[in-house]
Protein backbone atom coordinates (compact mmCIF):
# COMPACT_ATOMS: atom_id res chain seq x y z
CA UNK A 1 0.00 0.00 0.00
CA UNK A 2 1.33 3.44 -0.75
CA UNK A 3 -0.97 5.32 -0.31
CA UNK A 4 -2.39 7.06 2.77
CA UNK A 5 -6.22 7.36 2.03
CA UNK A 6 -8.15 8.43 -0.73
CA UNK A 7 -9.41 11.95 -1.01
CA UNK A 8 -12.43 11.07 -1.90
CA UNK A 9 -14.13 7.56 -1.25
CA UNK A 10 -15.24 5.93 -4.36
CA UNK A 11 -12.65 8.03 -6.44
CA UNK A 12 -9.05 7.22 -7.69
CA UNK A 13 -7.73 10.44 -5.95
CA UNK A 14 -5.64 9.14 -3.16
CA UNK A 15 -3.02 11.11 -0.67
CA UNK A 16 0.72 9.43 -0.99
CA UNK A 17 2.53 8.30 2.07
CA UNK A 18 5.59 10.36 2.04
CA UNK A 19 6.83 7.87 4.59
CA UNK A 20 6.54 4.95 2.07
CA UNK A 21 8.24 7.39 -0.61
CA UNK A 22 10.99 8.24 1.39
CA UNK A 23 11.36 4.48 2.04
CA UNK A 24 11.74 3.23 -1.69
CA UNK A 25 13.67 6.40 -2.33
CA UNK A 26 16.21 4.54 -0.14
CA UNK A 27 15.79 1.61 -1.54
CA UNK A 28 16.26 2.84 -4.64
CA UNK A 29 19.15 4.79 -4.02
CA UNK A 30 20.93 0.95 -2.53
CA UNK A 31 20.18 -0.52 -5.42
CA UNK A 32 22.00 2.19 -7.68
CA UNK A 33 24.78 2.76 -5.34
CA UNK A 34 25.31 -1.36 -5.95
CA UNK A 35 26.10 -1.41 -9.23
CA UNK A 36 29.74 -1.44 -10.21
CA UNK A 37 29.76 0.96 -13.41
CA UNK A 38 27.81 3.89 -12.94
CA UNK A 39 27.16 3.59 -16.90
CA UNK A 40 25.22 0.66 -16.41
CA UNK A 41 22.58 2.59 -15.01
CA UNK A 42 20.70 4.23 -17.77
CA UNK A 43 17.68 6.66 -17.12
CA UNK A 44 15.18 7.49 -19.29
CA UNK A 45 12.44 10.42 -19.53
CA UNK A 46 10.55 10.44 -22.93
CA UNK A 47 8.04 13.56 -21.23
CA UNK A 48 9.41 17.05 -21.66
CA UNK A 49 9.47 17.68 -17.55
CA UNK A 50 11.72 15.25 -16.69
CA UNK A 51 14.00 15.53 -19.50
CA UNK A 52 16.29 18.08 -17.80
CA UNK A 53 16.21 16.09 -14.49
CA UNK A 54 17.51 12.74 -15.91
CA UNK A 55 19.95 14.33 -17.60
CA UNK A 56 21.49 16.36 -14.89
CA UNK A 57 21.05 13.16 -12.81
CA UNK A 58 23.65 11.63 -15.10
CA UNK A 59 25.86 13.81 -15.25
CA UNK A 60 26.12 13.85 -11.81
CA UNK A 61 26.20 9.88 -11.37
CA UNK A 62 27.88 8.78 -14.76
CA UNK A 63 25.08 6.93 -15.17
CA UNK A 64 23.35 6.93 -19.11
CA UNK A 65 20.59 9.04 -19.85
CA UNK A 66 17.97 8.74 -22.57
CA UNK A 67 16.37 11.91 -22.66
CA UNK A 68 13.15 12.06 -25.55
CA UNK A 69 11.93 9.65 -27.70
CA UNK A 70 12.65 6.11 -26.89
CA UNK A 71 14.13 4.33 -29.77
CA UNK A 72 12.15 1.15 -30.31
CA UNK A 73 14.60 -1.68 -30.38
CA UNK A 74 17.38 -0.19 -27.88
CA UNK A 75 17.51 -2.92 -25.08
CA UNK A 76 16.82 -5.82 -27.87
CA UNK A 77 18.11 -5.20 -31.70
CA UNK A 78 22.08 -5.62 -31.47
CA UNK A 79 22.63 -4.58 -35.08
CA UNK A 80 21.20 -0.51 -33.95
CA UNK A 81 23.92 1.82 -33.48
CA UNK A 82 22.13 3.02 -30.23
CA UNK A 83 22.01 -0.77 -28.66
CA UNK A 84 22.57 -0.55 -25.00
CA UNK A 85 22.57 -3.52 -22.50
CA UNK A 86 22.05 -1.87 -18.93
CA UNK A 87 21.90 -3.39 -15.76
CA UNK A 88 19.44 -1.06 -14.34
CA UNK A 89 16.80 1.06 -15.66
CA UNK A 90 15.06 4.45 -14.23
CA UNK A 91 11.79 6.02 -15.70
CA UNK A 92 10.10 8.73 -14.61
CA UNK A 93 6.51 7.79 -15.87
CA UNK A 94 5.89 4.27 -16.44
CA UNK A 95 2.92 5.70 -18.92
CA UNK A 96 4.94 7.53 -21.39
CA UNK A 97 7.97 4.88 -21.05
CA UNK A 98 6.28 1.90 -21.35
CA UNK A 99 8.41 0.74 -24.75
CA UNK A 100 11.59 0.78 -22.70
CA UNK A 101 9.91 -1.10 -19.93
CA UNK A 102 8.30 -3.38 -21.89
CA UNK A 103 12.13 -4.54 -23.67
CA UNK A 104 13.97 -4.58 -20.35
CA UNK A 105 11.29 -7.18 -19.36
CA UNK A 106 12.49 -9.59 -22.34
CA UNK A 107 16.22 -9.02 -21.48
CA UNK A 108 15.69 -9.37 -17.31
CA UNK A 109 16.77 -5.67 -16.59
CA UNK A 110 15.35 -4.37 -12.87
CA UNK A 111 13.48 -1.21 -13.11
CA UNK A 112 13.14 1.44 -11.06
CA UNK A 113 10.22 3.70 -11.28
CA UNK A 114 8.08 7.03 -9.98
CA UNK A 115 4.47 6.32 -9.67
CA UNK A 116 1.65 8.01 -9.27
CA UNK A 117 -1.58 6.41 -7.66
CA UNK A 118 -3.24 5.65 -10.99
CA UNK A 119 0.71 4.65 -12.72
CA UNK A 120 0.74 0.91 -14.36
CA UNK A 121 3.21 -1.08 -12.17
CA UNK A 122 3.78 -4.21 -14.58
CA UNK A 123 7.10 -5.37 -15.00
CA UNK A 124 8.08 -2.28 -12.18
CA UNK A 125 10.65 -3.73 -9.61
CA UNK A 126 10.92 -1.02 -7.07
CA UNK A 127 7.81 1.63 -7.49
CA UNK A 128 8.57 5.21 -5.89
CA UNK A 129 5.15 6.72 -5.26
CA UNK A 130 5.30 10.56 -5.72
CA UNK A 131 3.40 13.09 -7.87
CA UNK A 132 4.24 12.98 -11.50
CA UNK A 133 2.14 15.24 -12.85
CA UNK A 134 4.23 18.26 -11.88
CA UNK A 135 7.41 19.11 -13.24
CA UNK A 136 8.31 20.78 -9.68
CA UNK A 137 8.22 17.11 -8.15
CA UNK A 138 9.65 15.36 -10.56
CA UNK A 139 12.90 17.50 -10.28
CA UNK A 140 12.79 17.33 -7.08
CA UNK A 141 12.17 13.71 -6.84
CA UNK A 142 15.20 13.12 -9.11
CA UNK A 143 17.39 15.59 -7.08
CA UNK A 144 16.93 13.75 -4.11
CA UNK A 145 17.64 10.23 -5.64
CA UNK A 146 20.73 11.61 -6.75
CA UNK A 147 21.46 13.24 -3.33
CA UNK A 148 21.10 9.54 -1.83
CA UNK A 149 22.78 7.72 -4.23
CA UNK A 150 25.85 10.11 -3.72
CA UNK A 151 25.65 9.91 -0.14
CA UNK A 152 25.92 6.19 -0.53
CA UNK A 153 28.63 5.92 -2.34
CA UNK A 154 30.68 8.07 -0.24
CA UNK A 155 30.98 11.06 -2.56
CA UNK A 156 29.46 13.61 -0.13
CA UNK A 157 28.87 13.16 3.26
CA UNK A 158 25.51 12.86 5.31
CA UNK A 159 25.81 15.78 7.28
CA UNK A 160 26.66 18.20 4.66
CA UNK A 161 24.61 19.99 2.50
CA UNK A 162 24.81 18.92 -1.37
CA UNK A 163 25.83 22.35 -2.73
CA UNK A 164 23.82 21.71 -6.05
CA UNK A 165 20.17 23.22 -5.42
CA UNK A 166 17.09 21.28 -6.15
CA UNK A 167 15.66 24.38 -9.49
CA UNK A 168 18.35 22.81 -11.64
CA UNK A 169 16.71 19.36 -12.17
CA UNK A 170 13.18 21.65 -12.48
CA UNK A 171 11.14 21.63 -15.96
CA UNK A 172 11.94 25.69 -17.95
CA UNK A 173 10.08 26.52 -20.44
CA UNK A 174 12.38 28.48 -23.14
CA UNK A 175 9.72 30.46 -24.64
CA UNK A 176 8.22 31.40 -21.54
CA UNK A 177 11.60 32.48 -19.94
CA UNK A 178 12.46 34.44 -23.37
CA UNK A 179 8.57 36.13 -23.06
CA UNK A 180 9.76 37.55 -19.57
CA UNK A 181 13.35 38.80 -19.95
CA UNK A 182 11.67 40.53 -23.18
CA UNK A 183 8.77 42.18 -20.51
CA UNK A 184 11.43 42.88 -18.48
CA UNK A 185 14.06 45.24 -20.49
CA UNK A 186 13.21 48.63 -20.37
CA UNK A 187 11.70 50.37 -23.15
CA UNK A 188 13.33 52.99 -24.57
CA UNK A 189 11.76 55.92 -26.25
CA UNK A 190 13.30 58.28 -28.80
CA UNK A 191 12.47 61.89 -27.64
CA UNK A 192 11.65 64.18 -30.66
CA UNK A 193 14.48 66.70 -31.01
CA UNK A 194 14.15 70.00 -29.76
CA UNK A 195 14.20 73.10 -32.12
CA UNK A 196 15.15 76.48 -30.59
CA UNK A 197 13.35 79.56 -32.80
CA UNK A 198 16.46 81.94 -34.28
CA UNK A 199 15.86 85.24 -32.61
CA UNK A 200 14.47 88.24 -35.17
CA UNK A 201 16.88 91.20 -34.87
CA UNK A 202 15.67 94.53 -35.61
CA UNK A 203 17.46 95.83 -38.83
CA UNK A 204 15.76 99.24 -38.57
CA UNK A 205 16.86 99.97 -35.40
CA UNK A 206 20.59 98.71 -35.70
CA UNK A 207 21.01 101.44 -38.82
CA UNK A 208 19.52 104.24 -37.38
CA UNK A 209 17.45 107.06 -38.94
CA UNK A 210 13.94 107.14 -39.63
CA UNK A 211 13.44 105.02 -42.78
CA UNK A 212 10.06 106.15 -43.26
CA UNK A 213 10.78 109.89 -43.32
CA UNK A 214 10.96 111.72 -46.99
CA UNK A 215 13.81 111.57 -48.92
CA UNK A 216 13.13 113.69 -51.91
CA UNK A 217 16.03 115.95 -51.95
CA UNK A 218 16.20 118.88 -54.84
CA UNK A 219 19.68 118.35 -56.35
CA UNK A 220 19.10 121.15 -58.45
CA UNK A 221 19.55 123.97 -55.59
Amino acid sequence: KQWYQRRVRGTESCIIDIKKTWEKLLLAARVIASIENPSDVCVISSRNFGQRAVLKFASHTSSTAIAGRFTPGTFTNQIQAAFKEPRLLVVTDPRADHQAIMESSYVNIPVIAFCNTDSPTKYVDIAIPCNINSSDSIGLMWWMLAREVLRMRGSIHRTVEWEIMPDLFFYRDETKEAEAEVAAEPVITESAPTFTAPTTTDWAADAGGDWGADTNTDWTA
